[in-house]
């Protein structure tokens, strides 16, 4: 029996190569992902480009900034509505990527253009070099600049009472912690209210392995032994998977977060689907949230695979989702879903 779980949980995957990088041998990294297409930032662009875009230095030492989406819409003098905030972090498992990757970056002008909102994507430090909390540190960090930003798109375009936190895989982690704080300090986030948070496809784990990850061990885009190697690149020294950056459903930690959340009424969104290896993860996380009276949605399960930004255009799916939700949150008088 011994043996037949060990081989039930060994990959014949080699799990840096899984994750485009290479071991060095002081423990560091090199990242080996320098062919992935990026794009630059567009504040002045072509007439018929639809989103102007800009980037902006948060912490220079950090080397944290962040890509602003500004609808050209927002631009007619004629219009007096302000528009909605979404806060986005990319993907990555913590280790890779970047915000201005071509595929974040088209993802965040479509949310931008096709929801008549403000879209913020964050560029965070990553792991190894700065283990978690770091990044946890650092959008936070973001969110306290734009409460305080005298930007003009901001103070001229955003309505700071409709925010929500926005993630897609390590992002969709990210959100969910920046969320656990933010519930914590709202007073001091003030005038930026959040309403609720958007997880696609949140990147969580934990020792005992799930029948999802068993299943698709040897997945083609997210193995196990790369999420394995993720983590233990990304927690704290020593931490094991069942940390709370790593495991929400553990005892204490975040779960005493949640019933703030709760009071606060804000609403959650959670994307899956039966080809990511992490979709038993992600359930447990939303029947928790239910637990805790968040309201939760799991949708559309079978499909779609995991790594959608890379798999197709999808788009248009994806917003459709989420702009139900965002419509829902928003209550009848939203008629865009996110705008009165």
């Amino acid at each position: 029996m011994a043996n037949e779980t060990k081989a039930q949980t060994q990959s014949i995957i080699d799990p840096y190569k899984a994750i485009h990088v290479k071991p060095n041998p002081d423990s560091s990294i090199t990242r080996t992902n320098n062919n992935w297409p990026k794009t630059p930032a567009t504040p002045d662009p072509p007439h018929h480009i639809q989103v102007l875009s800009k980037d902006v230095v948060i912490n220079q030492s950090n080397n944290v900034w962040v890509r602003i989406f500004l609808p050209g819409e927002a631009l007619d003098q004629s219009s007096s509505s302000k528009l909605p905030l979404i806060v986005y972090y990319h993907g990555g498992g913590f280790v890779i990527f970047s915000a201005d990757l071509i595929n974040f970056h088209n993802f965040c002008f479509d949310i931008a253009e096709k929801l008549q909102a403000v879209v913020v994507s964050v560029e965070y430090r990553l792991a190894p070099e700065n283990r978690l909390p770091a990044a946890y540190d650092d959008v936070m960090e973001t969110l306290h600049w734009i409460r305080d930003t005298k930007d003009e798109w901001f103070t001229k375009y955003v309505d700071y009472s409709k925010c929500f936190l926005m993630g897609s895989s390590a992002g969709g982690n990210i959100a969910y912690h920046a969320g656990l704080r933010g519930a914590l300090e709202v007073d001091d986030l003030l005038p930026i209210k959040i309403q609720g948070l958007i997880l696609h496809q949140p990147f969580f784990g934990g020792v005992k392995r799930c029948e999802s990850e068993r299943r698709l061990l040897n997945d083609i885009i997210l193995p196990l032994c790369a999420t394995d190697l993720l983590w233990k690149l990304s927690l704290p020294v020593g931490a094991d998977r069942n940390h709370e950056y790593s495991n929400p459903t553990v005892e204490g930690g975040t779960l005493r977060v949640l019933d703030q959340v709760k009071r606060l009424g804000w609403k959650v969104m959670v994307t899956g689907c039966d080809g990511d290896p992490l979709i038993d993860r992600q359930i447990e996380v939303v029947k928790l949230m239910e637990e805790k009276g968040q309201l939760c949605r799991e949708i559309d399960r079978h499909r779609v695979i995991r790594g959608i930004l890379w798999c197709g255009d999808v788009t248009a799916y994806r917003l459709t989702w989420g702009n139900e939700f965002l419509k829902r949150k928003m209550g009848p008088g939203s008629d865009s879903g996110l705008r009165n």
